[in-house]
């Protein structure tokens, strides 16, 4: 039968067979006791098994709490475990719940880590995977192949009103950027009703696109209860926007998929809470299994962080974000990468280096709001960065060439 396979970090005191074994049998037939009806011919067909196990290392201190046996031995390995594709179907929140489930809990196991899993040719008949994706998400936008799409957020995050919005978004589109997006704290508010800021910013961005062909991507933060999301991400098609932006772990995994069928809107998936998933270094998920989740939840972009964040996350793990968001997967040919945190020209050239990609949306925040020529001079520097990295001049002769990348280069730059 076809199998479903994952790839754990492990941590355990116990010998690492054992432990996975333990695994094995709580994430599929197994308890702590045997019990009546698991049968040899159930197992055979319904059981979990143990595919491999490579041990990489013994530390002297554990992880995190759980069992202690001998003072100093705590086992760390490589685990994969496969599932008969019989026990799910193609229900992902029981795929989920399988491969996230329980185990976390396990006494056995002082570090755990879900780091990636493969499906089998099944999942191709009912997951088809982004409606826009990386290719068609720059289609929208009408951005050239050989440079990312360039976006900003909207500062303050919340406060404004939809007049004060319109009058940023007014300035930025006039500037030549890509792409904006609200803020994952901005909902509907007091005093920035939702509905009231998609007509005040999609008359601003309509206009522009009337008198000169761009139609800027605006992602409107939809995340709301199933019923109210659904009446957003219709009033962002009526007003003729192109992006909802969702905070995916804050409605769930099949509020994402309801959304994502309607296929009229790019949609931008926000990862927020992704810390307290992946900072642990042996407790949570990693990027590769946590996008291919979403993935077939039929997102569009997803957030990578990026290269010398603002944030924890190591250069290392956000390409390997940027290369999993790139690497054909089911039907989905791929999703765009949202390059973010503390993001300015500067890191342009060790991002294309390193991925050797211009799939992405590049976004900065203060490195586009607070250019020393304003947004305008922000967006241009931003350009003029990739223009540089993808022609493979250096970043000190890139300042030099261009007056408003050296301008940040003087603000910004270490």
């Amino acid at each position: 039968m076809d199998r479903i396979r994952a790839t754990y970090l492990v941590e355990t005191p116990h010998d690492l067979e054992k432990a996975a074994a333990v695994l094995a049998g709580e994430q599929s037939s197994g308890t702590f006791v045997s019990v009546p009806g698991e049968t040899d011919a159930l197992k055979k067909r319904f059981a979990a098994r143990v595919d491999g196990v490579e041990h990489l290392e013994t530390v002297s201190q554990p992880s995190m709490p759980g069992d202690h046996l001998k003072a100093g031995e705590y086992h760390r390995g490589k685990v994969t475990v496969s599932w008969s594709v019989e026990n799910f179907e193609v229900n992902v929140p029981v795929l989920i719940s399988t491969l996230q489930g329980n185990l976390y809990e396990l006494r056995q196991f002082t570090g755990l880590k879900l780091d990636d899993f493969t499906l089998p040719n099944i999942y191709k008949d009912h997951f088809a995977g982004p409606t826009f994706g990386a290719s068609g998400t720059k289609k929208l936008v009408d951005v050239p192949k050989e440079r990312p799409m360039i976006g900003t957020i909207i500062k303050p995050s919340v406060g404004l009103s939809p007049k004060d919005t319109a009058a940023i978004v007014k300035e930025l589109v006039e500037a030549g950027i890509d792409f904006i997006k609200d803020d994952e704290l901005m909902g509907s508010t007091a005093n920035s009703p939702f509905q009231k800021r998609v007509d005040a910013i999609m008359k601003v961005i309509n206009d522009h696109a009337d008198k000169t062909g761009k139609k800027v991507m605006y992602a409107f933060n939809i995340t709301e209860d199933l019923p109210t999301m659904k009446a957003n991400y219709k009033k962002v098609v009526k007003a003729g926007g192109s992006c909802a932006m969702i905070s995916i772990n804050s409605v769930g995994w099949a509020a994402v998929r309801e959304m994502c069928k309607f296929g009229d809107l790019s949609i931008h998936a926000h990862r927020n809470g992704w810390g307290m998933m992946n900072r642990h270094p042996l407790l949570g998920i990693n990027f590769p299994a946590y996008a291919k989740l979403w993935r077939m939840a039929g997102v569009d972009q997803l957030h990578v962080n990026g290269i010398r964040n603002k944030f924890w996350e190591s250069d290392e793990s956000v390409v390997r974000s940027i290369k999993s968001c790139q690497k054909p997967f089911l039907n989905d040919r791929g999703i765009l990468p949202v390059v973010s945190s503390g993001q300015w020209g500067g890191q342009a050239f060790d991002t294309y280096k390193l991925t050797q990609t211009t799939d992405l949306l590049y976004m900065a925040g203060g490195g586009i709001m607070a250019h020393p020529s304003g947004p305008a001079g922000g967006v241009r520097a931003l350009q003029q960065a990739w223009e540089g990295a993808v022609e493979g001049i250096s970043l000190e002769d890139a300042a030099k060439r261009y007056k408003e990348f050296g301008e940040s280069v003087e603000k910004f730059g270490e």
